[in-house]
């Protein structure tokens, strides 16, 4: 199973205002265990970056504008999130703004039944908790010390490990082939003993021909 955990920072909070996305990260995991293989799009959003969102991610107008307009980057982001289950946190957020740029290109949505929103998910699995992704890193235990600012590949990494964090662990199934693995080493280091003796004794004997004595027409004498 090929799931994309994926992060969009953007020039505001709504697109239907004109704002605009100017970076995707990625990071892919097969089976739930991270492959190393990420993915990142700076775009140019062909407007101007309001003050406060460079103030959440640190994301110019001079650093964004010689990179590529999203009509250039989305093919390439669509062939790579082809087939796979889309996790995002605050999904609706990411997949409103991706699906406006992709409306604007006549392309169509992302598809809504592959989204996995992970506050939804943390919501049902630890009710009256804190949901950004800054509280479930700190709840999790997960290193914070290189986000500074939002980085859309950055918070997909953090993410990464979070989503792993609420379906049951962090590389499931890695403890017990561990467990199986462990308890081979130790049957393996275990020392050989001889076989305990088995056969009657001469008194067990005796008594048992004693005992079969009693029977009255066995029927292996007849």
């Amino acid at each position: 199973m090929r799931e994309i955990v994926f992060d969009t920072e953007t020039t505001g909070l709504d697109p239907a205002s004109g704002h605009r996305v100017v970076e995707i990260g990625c990071v892919e995991l097969i089976n739930h265990i991270p492959t190393g293989e990420t993915r990142q799009w700076y775009i140019n959003p062909e407007r101007d970056m309001p003050e406060e969102a460079y103030q959440v991610h640190g994301l110019s107008e001079d650093f964004l504008g010689d990179k590529p307009v999203f009509a250039e980057v989305a093919g390439d982001f669509m062939a790579y999130i082809d087939g796979a289950t889309l996790v995002a946190h605050n999904a609706g957020f990411d997949a409103r703004f991706i699906n406006a740029e992709l409306a604007a290109l006549d392309r169509p949505n992302l598809p809504a039944e592959r989204l996995v929103d992970t506050i939804a998910m943390a919501r049902q699995k630890i009710p009256g908790a804190q949901y950004s992704l800054d509280a479930l890193c700190r709840r999790f235990g997960i290193d914070l010390s290189r986000r500074d600012k939002h980085g859309a590949l950055l918070d997909a990494e953090l993410l990464a490990e979070v989503y792993l964090e609420l379906i049951g662990g962090r590389q499931p199934g890695l403890v017990l082939a561990a467990d199986a693995a462990a308890a081979r080493v130790v049957a393996a280091e275990r020392p050989m003993r001889p076989p305990r003796p088995h056969a009657p004794t001469a008194e067990e004997g005796e008594a048992h021909r004693a005992f079969i004595a009693t029977l009255d027409d066995p029927i292996w004498d007849r």
